[in-house]
């Protein structure tokens, strides 16, 4: 039956269009953002899930950052260590020259006066964004970020190695500080520390040899060598965080490319089956756009019905 006042033909084809044009719509969207899932309205579930990961990604960014920071911090300390290593070897080898008769000690004292300012110099220049890892005070702890973490709960936090100066004769930093100061204290430290032998008491910055004996001078090589050894220490330690550094640095790189990958996988939009279903979608449209023509000419058909 026909009737002028309800087609049901133009409505059938009506509804299949706006299916058609919804359809089309979310596959040019897709296309055009190369995202399937680009809102929570698309699938609450995925959106989420991806929006927590960016979110976790961005703060590993930082991390990564502060990484790189920390990494330059303990290199600029390892640097110092391992010059002022050299500058002690050196002084050594001076002792050495020292304990051989005729060589007038005042003129290797002269040369080793020189090598302990310069030891003193690389404590304070070993500086890296406000902090001194060579020149602290005892006690006085530094941390460097190490990692980003979201446990089974969903909990954040921040990971951080923690480094504490030592300002002993045995200890990790070359000198201490006067206490409530910024001022390098030559007392203390690996190199500030007196050691004691043959009834006297200096340290590697305060030794002075000009009149000291063959058997005081063995001492002085003693103490030098005992300090050689804590130095030798201390640079050790400091290239295992600096290893451990790099290694959470790498890890983290290649954590944040999985997320990413996971992500993907999760909201990213296959480009070829999208070109294909935008291609169908498309002819879909058009024929719905002739059906629903078809169905509005029906009335018309009706009318030629009158005329004759």
């Amino acid at each position: 039956m026909s009737s002028i006042k309800t087609n049901n033909a133009a409505m059938a084809a009506l509804q299949t269009l706006r299916s058609v044009n919804s359809d089309l719509q979310k596959t040019q969207n897709a296309v055009s953002s190369g995202y399937r899932i680009s809102k929570a309205a698309d699938n609450a579930a995925y959106w989420s899930i991806a929006t927590t990961m960016r979110s976790d990604d961005s703060a590993m960014s930082a991390v990564s950052d502060a990484l790189g920071l920390g990494a330059a911090k303990v290199d600029t300390a390892y640097t110092a260590m391992d010059n002022a290593i050299d500058v002690v070897s050196q002084i050594k080898s001076k002792l050495v020259a020292a304990t051989e008769d005729g060589v007038d000690k005042k003129k290797v004292q002269e040369e080793i006066t020189q090598l302990q300012d310069q030891l003193l110099s690389v404590a304070q220049s070993a500086s890296f964004s406000g902090q001194n890892w060579m020149a602290a005070s005892g006690g006085d702890t530094a941390s460097v970020v190490s990692s980003f973490v979201r446990d089974a709960s969903g909990g954040v936090s921040v990971k951080q190695t923690t480094y504490t100066f030592n300002t002993s004769s045995s200890g990790n930093v070359l000198f201490g500080m006067v206490s409530g100061t910024t001022t390098v204290s030559t007392t203390s430290g690996i190199l500030g520390s007196a050691y004691a032998f043959n009834g006297t008491s200096a340290s590697v910055y305060s030794l002075n040899i000009a009149s000291m004996t063959s058997g005081d001078i063995a001492g002085a090589l003693s103490m030098v060598e005992s300090a050689l050894t804590v130095m030798t220490g201390a640079g050790s330690q400091l290239g295992s965080l600096s290893n451990r550094i790099d290694l959470q640095t790498s890890f983290t790189s290649a954590l944040r490319d999985s997320i990413e990958s996971g992500v993907g996988k999760l909201v990213d939009a296959d480009m070829e089956a999208e070109s294909s279903r935008l291609s169908a979608l498309q002819t879909q449209q058009q024929l719905a756009v002739q059906s629903l023509s078809i169905a509005n000419s029906s009335s018309q058909n009706i009318l030629t019905l009158f005329r004759s």
